[in-house]
């Protein structure tokens, strides 16, 4: 006697722990449901894990410039009142002299750097109000300047911060804006103060490299310098992904000099 076929009714097609365990949500279970439901591992369902999110792109750098230049706006905020304006009679050769004339203002043109830099935020108005009841011992008739360009070309950053008015003593205005940004929260003189002169120039430009302390633990490397004349007074931090991870001895602070004249003469224009 020949044995009858299987009842192809009798077996399931699918194995039974291979179906998901859905929660009691009033709907049968969809075999082409690829996701996991939500609060439950995708290799429990028997199907194999979803496949993995698509990989993101390092936001690292990027956001670690963002939040130098934020620092670097801060400072003239908290501190160019007090350091800069309400200075005098400490240091530098003309602190016993008159205030100057009047005769240059700083600007913010749209770009820096012959373009390679565009602006991104202007804090000038903050930084008035910071200014507000200060002394005028140093400086007087004082307008602040804060801004901030960034670079999409090498992911950089650049920031202003300072102001202009009539400058008793620019030396020591030159010094204290530098060594205010040093005793700003979160940040440490890692290299001190060193004056530049670029070639062709009679301008001094005070550099310094600053480390400043990042969410999360870690620092990063801040290179900023600075200039004062009878008018104006700016420091300017400039900053890259590659700068960024530097060691504080390994900046260029004469490029970073040669920056800052270059920003100075692309900023400080004759008041009409």
């Amino acid at each position: 006697m020949s044995t009858p076929p299987p009842n192809p009714y009798t077996q399931p097609q699918y194995p039974q722990q291979q179906y998901p365990q859905y929660p009691q949500q009033g709907y049968a279970p969809q075999p082409q449901y690829q996701q996991p439901y939500p609060g439950q591992g995708g290799p429990a369902y028997g199907w194999g894990a979803p496949p993995p999110p698509p990989p993101q792109k390092n936001q690292g750098p990027k956001i670690a410039l963002i939040t130098l230049a934020c620092i670097a706006g801060v400072f003239a905020l908290s501190w160019f009142g007090n350091n800069v304006v309400g200075g005098g009679g400490s240091g530098g050769s003309s602190s016993s002299g008159s205030f100057p004339v009047a005769e240059y203002q700083l600007t913010l043109p749209q770009t820096l750097l012959d373009g390679k830099y565009k602006l991104t935020g202007d804090l000038s108005e903050k930084g008035q109000d910071g200014l507000a009841g200060t002394s005028e011992a140093n400086m007087r008739d004082a307008k602040a300047v804060v801004a901030q360009y960034t670079s999409q070309s090498e992911t950089g950053a650049l920031v202003i911060s300072g102001g202009y008015g009539r400058i008793k003593d620019p030396d020591e205005a030159r010094t204290k804006i530098l060594k205010g940004a040093g005793e700003s929260d979160g940040s440490t003189i890692a290299v001190p103060a060193k004056d530049f002169t670029p070639a062709g120039s009679e301008v001094t430009i005070s550099c310094q490299v600053l480390t400043t302390e990042q969410t999360g633990g870690g620092t990063t490397t801040l290179p900023m310098c600075a200039w004062a004349d009878g008018n104006t007074n700016a420091a300017v931090a400039l900053t890259n992904a590659r700068i960024a991870k530097q060691t504080p001895e390994e900046v260029d602070l004469k490029a970073v000099a040669e920056a800052t004249l270059k920003v100075r003469e692309e900023t400080r224009k004759p008041i009409n």
